[in-house]
């Protein structure tokens, strides 16, 4: 027999009344692709990404492994060499992958098997559930060729994915080698298939708990005016940003849809976030997509899925996310993006609790909570008709506004703090602090571009910093040398603070040169000095508040 002789009516084995199923003479299950990947979801949620992936890896490489030896006896193979191959026939059999091997004469030197793969279930998943990855997503897939090979061979064969549409690329691509003939850049890979990694996943583990328990015991007291441990992920010192989340947590209880409005980038999803942790949901899924990410003919299938058959290319059937999020949240961002026909027909969706998937007549009843958000000012949108007036109202049942970072200037130093710590962590630098004059450009900065913006600044500084604070030349330039502007909020300076600050910072862009500074501020270079001079050594240090100019 050859690997392409294996046929799925003889392989699948089952009673039409019930009870075990077979498959190439193993016990099967039938498990809908979806509940592998709210599985994949959880195990990354609660693991963390390695602890997941080595999880994942493990059982695929496992699988591959008693797989190999549980056909080599079962089929009278002509030779090994198709025994080795039904690995990839199988995958496709069982409807796990389309694979497309590379013929053994075109296989580059040391390359002992190379494969495309089309329609991986685990990347459709991920991307389902998780969104775009960084990297390569198919564990299982990979850790089951690599285990199949490893047996059939009887020596150690890697498979690593180097392209994958969970990230992005067109297609999956394999390319498994002795352990031998890989380089360097097998290391990063191989742990997850050793067992040391259960050592790393279980202090991972331990750590995750400790954190949630912090949230718990920080969900059981009252936030008070000193506030400082972040309520899921959300750092609420300010009033601002503690009202938004008595008013998150007050709308959790029911399941009514909230618009959450506010700038790119204060932290809308978070909000989200919160609001589905807070509620009955909490144990359903959380499923997000950007309405402006997609054009309109894939945002329809995303959100409604369709039939085999609905379109070219359309092999299978695919739940949209509406099917997904069943029993948890569905989080549309950007929701005043979305084109005018797909506003008719998610008005129709959330007034009826039913989905249509696109080729399909049957109506679906749908049990999801929605929250949108935005940036645009969707009653200015309503008003010049480029958004449906119906739609916004039946989504702005109860409206919560996050409000910019320059007007809740008490949350920049422990969000600061936070992603510095968060990012030193990642980049494995011992960056702890800030330096006072860092800290404060920090709060005087106007941040346009919000808390993402922010985080964006802490990552960046802890790569520049030379020691284990930052200072403030390792802040981006535009945020370093920025020039004070109008106080945020209530805040009130005498006018003797103001002019110092803003000499001071004017001094700080010019690098010292005050010659240079006194022609920019128009006044002359003894009326500085005589300036200087009072300031004594905040002169010298030269801070320079960061407020836009």
């Amino acid at each position: 027999m050859k690997a392409e002789d294996l046929d799925l009516r003889e392989l699948l084995c089952f009673d039409p009344a019930g009870g075990p199923i077979s498959f190439a003479g193993q016990r099967a299950l039938l498990l809908d692709a979806v509940a592998l990947g709210l599985l994949r979801k959880e195990l990354l949620t609660i693991l963390g990404g390695e602890a997941a992936r080595m999880v994942l890896t493990r059982f695929g490489y496992a699988h591959g492994w008693r797989t190999a030896e549980a056909l080599k006896d079962a089929f009278p193979w002509d030779d090994e060499a198709q025994w080795r191959r039904a690995g990839g026939r199988l995958h496709m059999l069982q409807g796990l992958v389309v694979v497309r091997n590379t013929p053994s004469e075109e296989l580059e030197q040391g390359v002992f098997a190379e494969a495309s793969w089309q329609e991986s279930y685990e990347a459709e998943q991920h991307l389902l559930h998780l969104g775009q990855a960084d990297t390569a997503v198919c564990w299982t897939l990979a850790g089951f060729a690599s285990g199949y090979l490893s047996r059939c061979n009887q020596r150690e064969i890697y498979c690593i994915e180097d392209r994958c549409r969970g990230k992005g690329d067109s297609c999956c691509h394999l390319v498994g080698r002795a352990r031998e003939d890989w380089g360097a850049e097998l290391g990063e890979h191989l742990r997850y298939y050793q067992t040391e990694c259960l050592d790393a996943a279980l202090r991972e583990v331990t750590g995750e708990l400790r954190r949630v328990e912090r949230k718990l015991r920080a969900r059981k007291r009252d936030l008070g005016a000193d506030a400082t441990e972040p309520v899921a992920g959300i750092v609420a010192r300010s009033a601002e940003m503690r009202r938004v989340i008595e008013i998150a947590r007050r709308v959790a209880s029911s399941d009514a849809t909230v618009l959450v409005t506010g700038e790119s980038g204060v932290g809308k999803e978070r909000v989200a976030r919160l609001i589905h942790d807070e509620s009955a949901r909490a144990v359903g899924p959380f499923v997000t997509l950007n309405c402006g990410a997609l054009p309109e003919s894939l945002l329809e299938t995303e959100l409604f899925g369709y039939v085999r058959g609905a379109f070219t290319g359309a092999a299978h059937d695919r739940v949209g996310l509406f099917e997904a999020a069943s029993g948890g949240t569905l989080f549309l961002d950007e929701i005043g993006e979305m084109p005018a026909t797909m506003q008719v027909k998610l008005l129709r969706v959330l007034q009826e609790g039913e989905v249509r998937r696109v080729g399909e007549t049957a109506l679906r009843k749908i049990d999801v909570r929605l929250v949108a958000a935005t940036h645009r000012d969707l009653a200015a949108d309503v008003a010049s008709a480029r958004f449906r007036q119906d739609l916004y109202y039946r989504l702005r049942v109860v409206e919560l506004d996050v409000p910019p970072l320059r007007d809740r200037r008490d949350d920049i130093l422990p969000l600061a703090r936070a992603y510095l710590i968060a990012a030193a962590e990642r980049d494995r630098r011992k960056v702890t602090s800030l330096s006072p004059a860092a800290a404060h450009q920090l709060v005087r900065y106007g941040w346009p571009g919000n808390v993402r913006e922010l985080a964006n600044a802490m990552e960046r500084a802890v790569v520049f910093a030379s020691s284990d604070r930052v200072e403030l030349d390792d802040l981006p330039e535009a945020i370093a040398h920025a020039l004070p502007a109008t106080p945020a909020g209530g805040e009130v300076r005498s006018l003797a603070d103001v002019e110092r600050d803003y000499i001071l910072a004017v001094l700080r862009r010019c690098e010292g040169n005050r010659a240079q500074a006194a022609a920019q501020l128009q006044i002359g270079v003894a009326t500085l000095y005589r300036k200087l001079k009072q300031y004594g050594a905040a002169a010298e240090q030269a801070p320079g508040p960061a407020l836009p100019a």
